[in-house]
């Protein structure tokens, strides 16, 4: 197996990096490397930045609007994009529903859908978890029952990322009640303006609100709505999972990360020498890169393996990606949040524990490291917990 980048690989990187470093607006780059988050209006003129050069979605087969790359450079674009950095729409879109309707939806699906996702023209989210099931997803309670041309959908989402930008949500929904869990899940595309669907924000531990609780009433979602087979929806949610645990290692973001990392670290004196000349913060770097390093030898292993796996099936090895991927990124915030030390708490009145109007204490560059590391706790359960990603690997890799 070889995992060295050819001539021409290496070549493309170098045209990648370029386009970036003369089409990103330097105020996007410069909220990102802070860690500050984009509005929808900057995401939305970006994926079209990249839409207009054809390279929007650059992983999807080339008659839906794909570049026909090859699986390395796919990755090389998605390396340099999290590196630079920079970030186009949500994954749920181009990266998670889409595959599914090229793969398994109707020629009307992939006709209506496909180009309104490259273009974002149309955002989406995921309707999977719900209350009480979470990681053991197959134990969801959302019902669509049939009534003529339509199913008629009941139940609740939860922790559904970016609802409230959202024009369409892919949903898990049971058609069977009464087979085996797994056998009885269809897969629905619901539009988000359905009577019916109401959106709760739940607010998370950084003081964001980027994810909800969304709640089916009685929603008429035709027929023509269904992805594939009735009751093969569980088929579908694993071929989908296999792409997102791929996208959550992360390896340029974590590599952006360290690099930010070693920068704020020579800005901060402690004692007689600044952060970044001390052994014992080093140790902890040259860790951190060492993980990073094996775990992106693992990625292109997967990568190099791509082209001999049929298209509708996951490399089971995607779950370890996950496990050591979220690992890293929590790993690198934490390091930040060792850089900013005291600098990561808010300054707060004292008489009503509110926020002072005034400039915060401490550089600029601190504000949003502590949110970012409590956003961070979360990586290591969507997607499918690392606990279940474990047992994954256990029956699919290590056959036990």
């Amino acid at each position: 197996m070889d995992i060295a980048f050819t001539k021409q690989e290496r070549a493309f990187r170098d045209e990648v990096r370029q386009f970036l470093r003369d089409h990103v607006p330097p105020e996007t780059r410069r909220k990102l490397i802070e860690g500050r988050d984009l509005t929808k209006d900057e995401i939305v003129s970006w994926t079209r930045t990249l839409n207009k050069k054809g390279w929007a979605v650059p992983e999807w087969p080339k008659e839906y609007g794909g570049t026909g790359w090859s699986p390395a450079q796919s990755y090389i674009f998605g390396e340099e994009l999290q590196m630079y950095p920079v970030r186009g729409l949500p994954s749920f879109g181009p990266g998670l529903v889409a595959p599914v309707i090229y793969t398994f939806g109707n020629e009307a699906q992939k006709r209506y859908h496909l180009p309104r996702i490259a273009n974002a023209d149309h955002w989406w989210c995921q309707g999977f978890s719900e209350p009480g099931a979470g990681s053991d997803l197959a134990s969801l309670r959302t019902r669509a029952v049939r009534n003529g041309d339509h199913y008629i959908v009941n139940g609740q989402k939860t922790w559904t990322t970016l609802a409230q930008y959202a024009d369409w949500i892919f949903c898990l929904v049971r058609t069977d009640p009464h087979v085996k869990k797994q056998l009885g899940i269809s897969f629905l595309l619901i539009d988000m303006k359905s009577p019916g669907i109401t959106v709760r924000p739940i607010q998370l531990i950084d003081g964001s609100y980027e994810v909800n609780e969304v709640f089916f009433d009685t929603v008429r979602v035709p027929v023509t709505n269904l992805v594939g087979e009735e009751n093969k929806g569980w088929a579908y949610a694993k071929f989908l999972l296999g792409n997102e645990r791929f996208g959550i290692a992360s390896v340029g973001s974590s590599k952006e990360r360290i690099r930010r990392i070693k920068c704020l670290a020579s800005l901060c004196r402690v004692g007689e020498k600044m952060l970044i000349d001390q052994a014992s913060f080093r140790e902890k770097v040259a860790a951190l890169e060492v993980g990073l390093k094996a775990l992106e030898v693992t990625q292109l292993r997967v990568v190099a393996n791509a082209s001999k796996r049929q298209e509708s099936t996951q490399d089971p090895a995607s779950a370890i990606l996950k496990i050591k991927g979220s690992e890293i990124q929590q790993a690198t915030a934490e390091l930040l949040l060792e850089v900013v030390g005291p600098y990561a708490l808010p300054y707060v009145s004292q008489d009503d524990g509110e926020n002072l109007d005034g400039p915060p204490i401490g550089p600029d560059w601190a504000a949003p490291i502590a949110p970012a590391y409590f956003n961070a706790r979360k990586v290591s359960i969507y997607g499918g917990s690392n606990e279940i990603q474990k047992n994954i690997i256990a029956k699919a890799v290590l056959r036990l």
